[in-house]
């Protein structure tokens, strides 16, 4: 007989942890990838690494990574402050604006939704890709709809596979 299952040791989860230099080179890569998206990464606290991505003239994202796992994502304004006081990138702090807070909520769904434990380099660049579809956030029009704003919002959602805009409330 086989030990029972709650004997039997659950598998601890597995971190890969990859050397620096390698999530360098990914990230410069995803940079070149992409000519409307500027990258810029940061180490404050040694091997995490921090980006601040500026997509066109619309808005930025501070993105935590933990090698190449991204922790944490949160979206602000073109025009706002990604910087605290004492010139660190700031992690903690939302968006003044309703529609970034709206994309931020969205992008962390996303983080959920692009899980490759094994693969987290393509992770990485199919989220940047997603992120990338937001160029036209104020100009793209819901595929449902039609509309370009409802509630005065824009369409803050993105479809994970065609990329297509829509409203909260239209996309289901």
């Amino acid at each position: 007989m086989g030990v029972s299952a709650k004997r039997r040791p659950k598998a601890q989860p597995t971190t890969l942890v990859l050397p620096p230099q390698y999530v360098d080179d990914v990230i410069s890569r995803i940079d070149r990838m992409f000519p409307e998206m500027s990258i810029h990464l940061s180490r404050p606290n040694g091997t995490s690494a921090m980006l601040l991505v500026t997509l066109g003239k619309v808005l930025k994202v501070i993105v935590v990574m933990r090698s190449l796992f991204i922790d944490r994502t949160i979206v602000k304004g073109y025009n706002e402050n990604v910087y605290t006081e004492d010139g660190k990138l700031d992690i903690w702090s939302k968006s003044n604006y309703q529609v970034f807070q709206k994309v931020t909520d969205h992008a962390t769904t996303a983080l959920l939704h692009y899980q490759l434990p094994q693969m987290p380099d393509v992770v990485v660049r199919s989220f940047m890709t997603w992120l990338r579809s937001y160029i036209k956030l104020f100009q793209a029009p819901c595929q449902r709809c039609g509309k370009f704003l409802q509630d005065g919002l824009p369409p803050t959602w993105r479809d994970f596979r065609t990329l297509e805009a829509f409203h909260d409330t239209c996309r289901q």
